[in-house]
């Protein structure tokens, strides 16, 4: 088993010294290396990253803040020279907090550590995926209110209930809000800004268009209105839009 990982941490030294002790540890794969948790977010959104080891005193934005940003976490390995946030730290369910300097014995350990947490994630999950897929998508209550998206080098958050639709364009996607006129760009695919919505809410009417069923305004044929946008909708899509907004003909 191997586990894909990141490292992030502002100073070269750092990162280096990170590579080199991930080489010594045959059942881990660094994926990419990253200065601070903007390159981070963009690595998470585009690679399986199953674990992170994670500077905490960066420029911009501080390691446990960026953490509790994501929605979606891979096991997290604090490697930083400070010790007042260990506690903080342990309330993130991390796997283990090094301080710097590293001894590779002590790496070893806390790596050793995140595999044996992954086999046991890994062996749960096996056994769960003859339960229909269906019993294991979230709940409408069950997603947060609002998610962070990589914009310029800078995280900006997103409130679910403000956007109206989601135009995908080859590797970004344009997120238009009820609060802004222009629309925020982003790097990301339709289908991981989809995983971030209510499905109860939202819905992926054509394949490059997601919108907020609570915002649609009317419908003539295979096109619907929100605001001042006429958005498509795919013949095989506009039977379900039209059981999600409970119309029957």
């Amino acid at each position: 088993m191997t586990l894909r990982c990141i490292a992030v941490d502002d100073e070269s030294m750092g990162r280096k010294l990170l590579e080199e002790n991930i080489r010594q540890i045959p059942f881990l794969e660094l994926v990419r290396t990253c200065k601070n948790p903007f390159e981070a977010m963009q690595a998470l959104q585009e690679e399986k990253i199953d674990l992170m080891f994670l500077d905490i005193q960066m420029p911009g934005m501080l390691g446990t803040k960026f953490l509790q940003s994501l929605r979606e976490k891979p096991l997290v390995i604090f490697v930083t020279a400070y010790a007042n946030y260990a506690v903080e730290s342990y309330d993130l369910d991390v796997v283990d907090y090094l301080m710097k300097p590293v001894s590779l014995e002590r790496f070893t350990k806390a790596t050793y550590k995140a595999l044996e947490i992954y086999t046991k994630n890994h062996v749960a999950a096996t056994s769960a995926s003859a339960v229909s897929s269906a019993e294991h998508l979230p709940k409408a209550d069950e997603f947060p209110d609002f998610f962070f998206i990589n914009v310029e080098y800078s995280l900006v958050k997103i409130i679910i209930k403000d956007i109206t639709h989601i135009e995908g364009l080859k590797d970004y996607i344009k997120i238009f809000l009820t609060t802004q006129t222009k629309p925020i760009l982003t790097k990301s695919t339709m289908k991981a800004i989809e995983e971030k919505l209510p499905p109860k809410q939202f819905m992926r009417i054509h394949k490059s268009f997601i919108v907020n069923t609570d915002k649609i305004e009317s419908i003539r044929g295979q096109r619907i209105k929100i605001g001042t946008h006429d958005i498509p909708v795919s013949e095989s899509s506009i039977d379900d839009l039209l059981k999600l907004l409970n119309y029957s003909k």
